[in-house]
């Protein structure tokens, strides 16, 4: 097996925790390559369902939006976008929201709508879309994203989507249904809520990363679980397959787009 990058171990760490046969919303972007790595792998029953409406999907590329058509093509069902959340997600058939963000606080909450004041921002983001909801209702829910001091904060610029709010028991007193973020993969290991404080703590490291480099990654005082795992590196198969997806996913976007010609005499 060739050498991993960090970006194909954390993509395969994320996707070892999604189980056979459970039910996951998916975000476009590395959680969509997560979920599909699973469902190329160990879990060929996973149910994927994308904000679109497309149920029970199974890509053979990874699509570059909800609106992908191969979304629609390959669903098993593809259902309006308020039956979604209305009879999927609020009503608690969702097992795992997968997420990602441009900022995570310490206690889970994220923020994909502005950098900088919300009033004069110095990036305006792609926004909430079904975020909020899917961290409000699913089951538990598992984010991914690339850590630095930038995207990991002491303090969101704007919350978007809600974690475990200050922490301490916050989220279950405001009654929230979902069970909130239970694990965040990073491209040096993986954080998780301390069962007490729910503030996110240091769980487990790829087998080449070590604890300086994840305290120096995050932006607050990263505190450190009793005992911290050690995640393999991807097998060649796990490998095999992701690259696959990639090569695949590649060469379809490149292709140029042909739209089908108007029939003669309409406009």
């Amino acid at each position: 097996m060739s050498a991993c990058s960090r970006h194909e171990w954390m993509t395969v760490a994320a996707a070892r925790l999604l189980p056979n046969k459970s039910v996951c919303f998916v975000g476009i972007g590395l959680p969509s390559a997560a979920c599909n790595l699973a469902r190329l792998t160990h879990a060929p029953g996973i149910v994927l369902i994308y904000e679109s409406g497309t149920i029970g999907t199974r890509p053979d590329v990874l699509p570059l939006s909800i609106g992908d058509g191969e979304l629609a093509q390959t669903a098993a069902y593809v259902v309006p976008l308020p039956e979604v959340f209305s009879y999927y997600l609020q009503a608690g058939r969702v097992d795992i929201g997968f997420l990602g963000a441009a900022q995570i606080d310490r206690y889970g909450n994220l923020n994909s709508t502005v950098i900088g004041p919300y009033e004069q921002p110095t990036t305006r983001l792609p926004g909430a879309g079904g975020a909020p909801e899917i961290a409000m209702h699913a089951r538990q829910v598992f984010v991914m994203a690339k850590a630095t001091k930038r995207s990991f904060v002491e303090r969101l610029d704007f919350c978007t989507s809600a974690g475990y709010l200050d922490g301490h028991g916050a989220r279950a007193r405001s009654r929230a249904p979902g069970g909130g973020p239970r694990a965040v993969i990073t491209d040096f290991g993986m954080l998780a809520p301390h069962r007490e404080t729910d503030e996110l703590q240091l769980v487990a490291l790829f087998a080449d990363a070590s604890v300086e480099e994840a305290r120096a990654a995050v932006g607050w005082p990263l505190e450190l679980a009793d005992d911290i795992d050690t995640i393999a590196p991807p097998t060649p198969d796990e490998l095999d397959t992701l690259r696959a997806l990639r090569a695949r996913t590649r060469e379809t976007h490149a292709r140029p787009v042909h739209l089908p010609l108007q029939p003669e005499g309409l406009p």
